[in-house]
């Protein structure tokens, strides 16, 4: 089976916004992968990294640098529903701003979307108990 291995984000700020998602989740940096143009942080089961700018360019992308819209969001899973909420106000007291506020889902997941520094999309989730029928 192929596995996650690393989510990606462009960002015009590598160590800025870095800095949120440690900030936010408690992630460390893997400092051997970091360059001038890149930050990986230790995301548990995967890795989160940042891409400068310039890394359109070395992978080719100048095309589609400008492509708007939300192509891609991140999902972090919080250990409780408290921690969830606890994850949104230490994001909006780092920068982020909230979308949608924390709310079942009709998968029973409670959950906040909020915009990262640099206005990616992520959701902070609590995957909660099957409800009883």
């Amino acid at each position: 089976m192929v596995t996650l291995n690393i989510v990606n984000v462009f960002a015009e700020d590598i160590v800025g916004l870095s800095k949120f998602y440690r900030d936010v989740f408690g992630f460390k940096e893997i400092r051997k992968y970091r360059s001038p143009i890149f930050r990986l942080l230790d995301a548990g089961k995967t890795a989160l990294g940042f891409n400068a700018p310039a890394a359109y360019d070395l992978l080719e992308l100048r095309a589609y640098k400008k492509t708007a819209g939300v192509k891609i969001f991140i999902n972090f899973e919080a250990r409780s529903k408290r921690d969830v909420d606890e994850r949104v106000a230490k994001a909006l007291k780092k920068g982020a701003r909230l979308i949608k506020t924390p709310y079942v889902t009709n998968y029973n997941f409670y959950q906040a979307v909020l915009f990262d520094p640099e206005g990616n999309v992520f959701r902070v989730n609590r995957v909660l108990p099957k409800r009883k029928s």
